[in-house]
C-alpha cells in the first residue's frame, strides 16, 4: 500500500503484480498535493521513438491517446514526440492554450542498479535529458519516470541497448495506473454527463 509522504517520492517495481494500482494511488495523492487551481490535467510525455530506452514517453502518450475522446490532454506520442528540440516550444503552446493545466511530466531515466526497472512517483518538476547531459528546461508540477537501465559511463549507449519488453511493460503499468486515477475516471464521467462538451479535451 502507498504510505509515502507528499515530499517524497515513490517507487514502484514496474513487474510486481499490482505495480499498476500502486502507481495509480501515488500519483492520485501526489495530484491531490498540488498547490495549483488546476482544471484539466495535460500529460506531458517526453522522449524519442527512436531510441529504445528513451521511447517510454510517447508509448505512454500512445496509449493515453488510443480513444476517441479523453478527460486530458496529451502531448508527446509515437507520431508526434516531445524531445529535446521540441521542448522549449510545446511547453509555450501549454502554457498559452492550458493557462489552469495540472502538468504531469513523463520520461524515461537512469538509475541504480538497486531501481532498475522501478517506476517514480512524485511531487515537482523533473529535468528532461539531465542523465545525457542535456541542457533542458524543468517540466511538471507532479511527474512519473521509469528507470529504464542503470546509469553508466556512456548514459546513450545504455538508453540504445535498453530492451524494448521492459520499457513496454513499464509504459502498460505506468497507462493502466494513471487511467484508473479517481481524478482520470470523475472527468471522464463529467466529460459524458456534459452535454456542452465543456469538460471534453482533446489533442
Amino acid at each position: 500500500m502507498f504510505r509515502k509522504g507528499k515530499s517524497e517520492t515513490c517507487y514502484v517495481n514496474a513487474k510486481a503484480e499490482q505495480a499498476s494500482d500502486e502507481i495509480g494511488n501515488a500519483l492520485e495523492y501526489y495530484i491531490s498535493h498540488v498547490d495549483l487551481f488546476w482544471t484539466e490535467l495535460i500529460f506531458l510525455c517526453i522522449g524519442s521513438d527512436r531510441i529504445t530506452g528513451d521511447c517510454l514517453g510517447p508509448l505512454i502518450g500512445h496509449q493515453l491517446n488510443r480513444t476517441a475522446k479523453h478527460p486530458y490532454t496529451v502531448y508527446g506520442t509515437l507520431d508526434y514526440p516531445v524531445h529535446a528540440l521540441n521542448l522549449k516550444e510545446v511547453l509555450k503552446d501549454i502554457q498559452y492554450a492550458h493557462p489552469q493545466g495540472l502538468v504531469i511530466a513523463i520520461d524515461a531515466s537512469l538509475g541504480s542498479s538497486s531501481h532498475q526497472g522501478c517506476v517514480c512517483v512524485g511531487k515537482g518538476a523533473i529535468l528532461p535529458g539531465a542523465g545525457v547531459s542535456k541542457d533542458l528546461p524543468a517540466v511538471g508540477h507532479v511527474f512519473i519516470t521509469g528507470i529504464v537501465n542503470q546509469t553508466g559511463v556512456s548514459p546513450h549507449l545504455l538508453l540504445s541497448s535498453t530492451r524494448l519488453s521492459d520499457v513496454m511493460q513499464m509504459a502498460d503499468s505506468i497507462s493502466q495506473g494513471i487511467l484508473q486515477t479517481g481524478y482520470v475516471k470523475d472527468l471522464t464521467r463529467k466529460m459524458i454527463q456534459s452535454v456542452s462538451g465543456a469538460y471534453l479535451c482533446t489533442n
